[in-house]
């Protein structure tokens, strides 16, 4: 994957977790949807592990004075800034 002109290498949960909110830029997810969408409904996993991959996103796609594509809904979950890329 790549943002401007550099390399952003990403694990294949990361690459699963962006994948889903590039799909539907703007929608807000909840923590238990992307568990399901990227986990599978099966996982006992705790869902605050989703917490760890979008930081670790952030941290992969936000270099500098990057602008943070994720967005935060407090007390909903995250989406995938909408007007990203735009001028």
């Amino acid at each position: 994957m790549r943002r401007s002109d550099r390399i952003i290498h990403l694990g294949p949960t990361d690459f699963r977790l962006l994948e889903y909110m590039l799909e539907r830029p703007g929608r807000v997810f909840s923590r238990a949807q992307l568990l399901d969408l990227v986990w599978g409904r099966s996982a006992e996993i705790d869902e605050r592990t989703v917490d760890v991959h979008i930081g670790r996103l952030r941290k992969r796609l936000s270099k500098g004075r990057e602008r943070d594509p994720i967005r935060t809904v407090r007390g909903a979950g995250y989406a995938f800034d909408e007007s990203f890329g735009r001028s």
